[in-house]
């Protein structure tokens, strides 16, 4: 069954001979392959590319095991370039060939070489494009397959499918995940896809040999979703419950390898009437909800937080960049004392001049609950849009106050422009 990344493959497409090196980057195990090898090889044939000008090398094949010596893959690739016609090059798990990163450069000087590759997140990530490839690299970031994605793949699905949104949100968007229907069988690939894929790749890039409180930290960021932390507070909870003497550095940078292996995203705080970035505490987001609930063996799987990571993945995928939103309310209680109040907007949404605020709200089931997700973006104070996003199945509508209320299948379905 063919899986449709239509952003990406647009993405690919555009970057046609830009001069640069074409870096698909991305959590294990989503779809990078098969958009390179598949997607993207039938998307040149279509436009008239000829087969014999594509030159597809999968270099975790054994079989092109010679091809792992950078001198022997260049000599193979040049053999293949044989007129002065546009060649494609598409090269999958380059970080096993030592010295890839002078191999790619090498192709940067040839006018009719337009090179394209994939790599495991253990040796390229996309910091790692920034500076290998002399600033002339070009990331191209793929993430699990959207609500939408993964709609399209079930059969004949209701548009406002409860049950499939919930299957979304507890075993993710993996593209093995949306074509295996066995719940166990989806639960054994996540937690082994968890422990020998990600942890290893981790482990072997870093060097860690003391694996226990590397885990142990996995567990309480997976348990925190949607709640602020930091490094210090995550201490305290090592040293109280784990009797852990674990130093705040190297949990900073635990954290750190797991951004860059993109199993979990970092979003800043932010206060918006001060317009400035607040320095911590963050909140922290899985990348696919799948990997989050297997890595706490489906114990927890608050919907109101899975809402909100699911939010939070789909605005990143839109292109946003998030952050946490603070906004300071100054007040007066009855008997006339001052009070400062830190009022939460979930996220903070720009892209280029454009600003949204968004605020997930698993249910708007009472005029109370209203007024609590309605009180932050009421005392922003500018004219950006704000918008809730709202778990149960009202109506998309806009209130007296200016607020866009959308239910989630409008906003996950692309229904309403956000």
């Amino acid at each position: 069954m063919e899986i449709k990344r239509d952003l990406y493959l647009k993405k690919l497409l555009n970057s046609r001979h830009n001069g640069m090196i074409k870096v698909v980057t991305g959590l294990r195990r989503s779809g990078k392959s098969y958009l390179l090898f598949n997607l993207f090889a039938d998307a040149l044939i279509r436009d008239g590319v000829q087969d014999n000008h594509i030159i597809k090398i999968n270099l975790e094949d054994r079989r092109n095991m010679s091809l792992r010596d950078p001198d022997n893959l260049l000599k193979h690739i040049d053999s293949l370039l044989a007129d002065n016609q546009m060649y494609y090059i598409l090269l999958d798990e380059i970080q096993l060939v030592s010295e890839f990163e002078d191999v790619l450069n090498s192709y940067l000087q040839v006018n009719n070489a337009d090179v394209y590759v994939t790599g495991s997140n253990a040796k390229l990530l996309s910091k790692d494009v920034i500076t290998e490839f002399r600033g002339r690299g070009s990331e191209i970031r793929l993430h699990p397959l959207s609500f939408l994605e993964f709609m399209s793949v079930q059969e004949q699905p209701d548009r406002y499918d409860l049950k499939l949104l919930y299957e979304y949100m507890q075993y993710g968007g993996l593209p093995k995940i949306a074509t295996t229907k066995d719940e166990n069988e989806r639960k054994e690939y996540l937690q082994s896809l968890f422990t020998q894929t990600y942890i290893r790749d981790i482990k072997e890039r870093y060097s860690i040999q003391l694996d226990a409180d590397l885990e142990e930290l996995i567990d309480v960021i997976a348990s925190s979703i949607g709640s602020l932390t930091n490094p210090f507070k995550i201490q305290n909870t090592f040293k109280s419950v784990k009797q852990s003497s674990i130093t705040v550095n190297t949990i900073k940078n635990y954290l750190d390898y797991m951004q860059d292996a993109f199993i979990i995203e970092k979003a800043a705080r932010y206060d918006i009437k001060g317009r400035k970035y607040i320095d911590t505490p963050y909140k922290y987001y899985f990348e696919d909800l799948g990997l989050r609930n297997a890595r706490l063996n489906f114990r927890q799987t608050e919907q109101t937080h899975l809402m909100e990571n699911l939010i939070y993945n789909e605005l990143r995928l839109r292109g946003y960049s998030v952050d946490v939103g603070q906004v300071v309310l100054n007040s007066r209680n009855p008997k006339g004392i001052s009070e400062r109040k830190q009022l939460e907007v979930d996220f903070v949404c720009n892209k280029g001049y454009d600003r949204v605020y968004v605020q997930s709200a698993f249910a708007l089931t009472s005029l109370e609950k209203q007024q609590q997700e309605f009180m932050s973006l009421k005392h922003i104070g500018d004219n950006f849009q704000k918008v809730v996003i709202a778990g149960d199945m009202q109506p998309t509508y806009r209130n007296d106050d200016g607020i866009l209320i959308v239910n989630i299948f409008d906003f996950l379905l692309n229904k309403v422009t956000i």
